[in-house]
């Protein structure tokens, strides 16, 4: 089976568990809620980078589903129906708690310098060969206003209109907070490199003052130097006893 004809398979079971759900199918809903529960998880896991505030916000969003499941129409697909309102769950979440809101003009570091911004530009400085872990400490690291822009925009492809109506905020608060999250990946990568490079330079002096410290024994000695030698030392050496 190819790869859209898998995609077209899931759409179509999809609609027809929502339809069977829609007019009170439990086992149908449920059937729903195991297909695409990892999904949603690994969203909030994503955004909120704690295990159990995810698996708590994985059942709230799915409280959320089964109460709105009425007003899905199957314009898009569900799975990205599901994913909005995820994500519209775990914001709400960070609302209720009061966290400390990042601002969307003024930037990370305030001593930081000002970079010029590079609004729908291909950013090179992020590609090639980068370590996935250190990338993927970076982006739990980020502020959650960075890190939920830049992983909907970077990691699951929704374009700055799309954020702006998916977080009631402007396309030009979208495309700030990603650039800014960047810039952060950037400083953060950078600081991982230098503490590898760091580590690496400590490992290899240790390698050099191993492989510089002679240890002597017996046998090498007298192959080394003649056996008078010794011989003669040890004369001086009473001698200067006596």
């Amino acid at each position: 089976m190819t790869t859209d004809t898998a995609t077209i398979a899931r759409f179509e079971s999809d609609l027809d568990l929502v339809k069977r759900a829609q007019i009170g199918d439990a086992d149908a809903f449920a059937s729903l809620f195991h297909a695409h529960k990892a999904k949603v998880y690994s969203v909030c896991l994503r955004m909120t980078n704690n295990t159990a505030e995810a698996e708590d916000l994985t059942q709230d969003a799915f409280l959320q589903v089964f109460r709105k499941l009425a007003t899905f129409r199957g314009d898009s697909a569900l799975s990205t129906w599901l994913y909005r309102i995820a994500v519209n769950t775990v914001l709400m979440h960070f609302r209720k708690k009061a966290l400390k809101q990042v601002s969307l003009d003024e930037p990370y570091n305030q001593d930081a310098k000002v970079v010029r911004r590079e609004y729908g530009s291909r950013d090179d400085r992020l590609t090639g060969c980068v370590d996935r872990i250190a990338l993927a400490r970076a982006i739990k690291e980020l502020p959650d206003g960075y890190r939920t822009i830049f992983l909907l925009h970077e990691v699951e492809g929704y374009e700055h209109q799309e954020i702006a109506e998916l977080l009631d905020c402007s396309v030009g608060n979208s495309k700030s907070q990603l650039h800014k999250a960047k810039l952060r990946i950037r400083e953060l990568l950078g600081r991982t490199l230098q503490e590898n490079e760091a580590a690496n330079s400590r490992a290899q002096r240790s390698r050099a003052r191993r492989e510089t410290t002679v240890r002597w024994n017996p046998e090498e000695l007298t192959r080394e130097f003649p056996r008078t030698v010794f011989a003669e030392v040890s004369q001086i050496s009473a001698s200067n006893a006596a």
